[in-house]
């Protein structure tokens, strides 16, 4: 999953305003250190369960560098809000790294091999929300076929319209975009580690 320049902007290639409840929780998940395989047989377990949305939910992620809170388009695009929270309900995300990072663009995390390659051994369709790729939008990652995406999210740094129509925008950060531009990938020749999804807690205020 990697990133290609279109019209002066970076696009993915696998790449309002509720109120929400935040849910800090201090310890450390049990599905914090699980491998990846053990991740893909997790979300295959939960991939059909059923997800009653009322048009409310929204999402607390955590991190090492603090939490955000982004509001869930669950009208507008159902069933990818469905799947990812079937994913974070599971706990497919605790643990994970946000493993690209382009300035002015995108922070992506949410792939279970960390490498912008991994899934969770299945995609979902393509949904068109109406939903625009503003500064806080959250939308969905995905290979060369609009229906690719899986497990892997990204948040939009600044605007970038070029990716409107093209990748289904899910959500959008109400609380804690201080947090997220703050958020990197890591630097392995420098020995600075990648910055990690501690645990996303959905709520329903």
């Amino acid at each position: 999953m990697k990133l290609v320049r279109l019209a002066g902007f970076t696009s993915l290639v696998l790449l309002a305003g509720l109120a929400c409840v935040k849910a800090v929780q201090p310890s450390i998940p049990d599905t914090y250190n699980l491998s990846a395989k053990e991740r893909v047989g997790l979300a295959l377990r939960v991939k059909s369960n059923p997800v009653k949305l009322t048009g409310n939910e929204c999402a607390v992620v955590e991190t090492n560098k603090g939490s955000l809170t982004f509001k869930l388009y669950s009208m507008e695009a159902p069933n990818t809000v469905r799947n990812f929270i079937r994913l974070a309900d599971a706990g497919f995300y605790d643990g994970l790294i946000w493993h690209r990072y382009e300035p002015g663009f995108v922070i992506q995390g949410g792939d279970p091999l960390g490498t912008g390659y991994g899934g969770p051994g299945y995609t979902i369709d393509y949904e068109e929300s109406g939903r625009s790729h503003i500064k806080g939008a959250v939308g969905m990652a995905r290979g060369p076929d609009r229906n690719s995406a899986s497990c892997q999210f990204y948040i939009c740094l600044e605007p970038a319209p070029s990716l409107d129509g093209n990748y289904c925008v899910f959500g959008l950060v109400i609380e804690g975009m201080d947090v997220v531009i703050q958020l990197r990938n890591g630097n392995e020749e420098e020995g600075i580690p990648p910055d990690t999804i501690r645990r996303i807690t959905i709520t329903h205020p």
